[in-house]
């Protein structure tokens, strides 16, 4: 195993003052900072790390460009040229944080590349950071569960039309391109929910009631339905 790591550094869902304190030192103890995107305009990652971490402008930025292709195959050559962005640094001897929004153990685009970066002989550690439906509860005042409650986790832009028949809370994310048919399927359901839109950003929007949310809501909407709804 090589000396050199990757950090994959969560930096929470949008609010700089949501960055932790170890997020915060690996960005400064780092010279070399990767980030899901084309550059760093364009990340929401590097957005928020940076208000929280103002020298993070002057350090050796890397993109690393994951595209949603159609095709697997070239899913895949892209995720290996990100991993050998990454390792040009590793086998100089350089270590690297990634940053990832929210916590990087959900969804992250790390996970595309970490079984390869370890298969090439690299450590990987996982930095944990707020996750987005923890704080777009903190944004509604609502807890997400309680005593014996279960939490459902959907990621909904996948999973549009699956019944919420279990008890307990479920949180719908990556919700925006599919609010038609999430609205429908809460009605469907018989399930009151909640909607936060770039929660901790600056352009974030709370509605409420689904009812009361566009049917354009961004990427970034966490829609969260409570048992105590019903």
């Amino acid at each position: 195993m090589n000396k050199t790591k990757v950090y994959c550094v969560g930096v929470g869902p949008g609010d700089p003052e949501l960055v932790t304190l170890k997020a915060t030192r690996l960005i400064r103890e780092h010279r070399i900072i990767a980030f899901p995107g084309k550059e760093p305009d364009s990340s929401k990652a590097y957005r928020i790390a940076v208000q929280a971490v103002p020298e993070l402008a002057e350090k050796k930025l890397l993109p690393i460009h994951l595209p949603m292709l159609a095709s697997e195959a070239e899913r895949e050559a892209a995720h290996r040229t990100g991993a050998k962005q990454i390792e040009s640094y590793l086998s100089a001897g350089e270590s690297v944080v990634y940053l990832t929004l929210g916590d990087p153990t959900v969804y992250s685009t790390f996970f595309y590349l970490k079984p390869l970066l370890e298969e090439d002989g690299y450590e990987t550690e996982l930095v944990s950071g707020v996750t987005s439906f923890c704080a777009a509860a903190a944004r509604l005042n609502i807890s997400l569960a309680e005593w014996d409650q279960p939490v459902h986790i959907i990621p909904a832009i996948h999973q549009y039309d699956m019944p919420l028949s279990d008890t307990g809370s479920y949180v719908l994310m990556k919700s925006g391109r599919r609010i038609k048919e999430v609205r429908a399927l809460l009605k469907n359901s018989g399930r009151q929910a909640s909607l936060v839109e770039n929660c901790g950003m600056d352009d974030e929007k709370i509605y409420q009631n689904m009812d009361d949310a566009p049917n354009d809501a961004g990427y970034f909407s966490i829609i969260i339905s409570k048992e105590s709804e019903l």
